[in-house]
């Protein structure tokens, strides 16, 4: 029987990344897991089997990434699959937003990210293997959601860092795959998930319509089920040839269609004028 697969994965005190953890214990996997407050990670894991290490991480801290990557190959001898799931919702329009509150959500989303993969390619790149399985959202492709702009951004960014990863990384046979999640029932829409802008704008009325929509009309009434997205997650590593782009949801799915139904008819509407602007042979 082949040996089940080492995992690290960022983000699992709550949320997907929590359900993911619970998950993959239960199946007798060996996972490394990061938060920032380790005791909160313990508590909420709540697994003392030596599959399980939990670990204390500064996603924006190189030391603190380095030692804990160097910690888990010590523990468990490698690792195969990496998921990035550390990150946090940011509502604000552009133009209330603050320039901090704008890049502290790209520190985390986005440079933490790329914190963990640098320091993990060269143990993939080493043994020629390796899963990196990057979680961005549907607002990494339909950014047409008001108040969501820096955060949309920030899940765009996601998806073509892991595009050129898919390529980079293809010649050491490490896969990469983007997971676009809809909307699923975890915390992600409640504090310490998701933050307001500190100086909202009264006359952005859609975009405070939103706000209360996803306050009191989403909250509980999302259609994902974490326990399910976590399977999928775990079949998607065990893929041959796992894909690079994966809409997660029945809500993703069909927001993905709709984008793509909007970009194709862009193309059929504006031909002539793309092409025009070719020298002429």
């Amino acid at each position: 029987m082949d040996k089940k697969k080492v995992w690290f994965v960022t983000g699992a005190s709550k949320g997907l990344g929590l359900t993911l953890v619970k998950k993959l214990l239960s199946e007798g996997y060996q996972v490394a897991a990061t938060s920032r407050d380790v005791e909160s990670l313990n508590k909420a894991v709540a697994n003392d089997t030596s599959n399980f290490l939990p670990l204390q991480v500064e996603l924006l801290n190189e030391v603190s990434v380095v030692k804990a990557i160097e910690s888990t190959i010590k523990t468990f001898g490698g690792i195969d699959v990496l998921v990035n799931n550390a990150g946090y919702g940011q509502l604000g329009t552009l133009e209330e937003m603050s320039d901090a509150e704008a890049r502290q959500n790209f520190d985390i989303n986005v440079f933490g990210l790329l914190n963990i993969i640098r320091n993990v390619m060269p143990h993939f790149r080493a043994k020629k293997a390796g899963h990196v399985i990057n979680i961005s959202s549907i607002a990494g492709l339909l950014g047409a959601f008001p108040g969501w702009g820096v955060y949309c951004a920030t899940k765009f960014a996601v998806v073509g860092l892991t595009e050129a990863l898919s390529v980079e990384a293809k010649e050491f046979d490490v896969k990469a795959t983007i997971v676009y999640p809809g909307y699923f029932n975890t915390n992600f829409l409640k504090e310490g998930s998701m933050k307001l802008a500190q100086n909202p704008i009264v006359a952005y009325t859609a975009a405070r319509n939103t706000e209360i929509w996803h306050e009191t009309q989403m909250v509980g009434n999302q259609p994902g089920d974490p326990n399910k997205a976590a399977q999928v997650l775990i079949e998607l590593a065990e893929m041959e040839t796992a894909p690079l782009h994966f809409f997660m949801g029945s809500d993703s799915f069909g927001m993905a269609n709709s984008k793509i139904e909007i970009l194709q008819n862009e193309l059929a509407a504006n031909e002539s004028l793309s092409k025009s602007t070719d020298y002429v042979k």
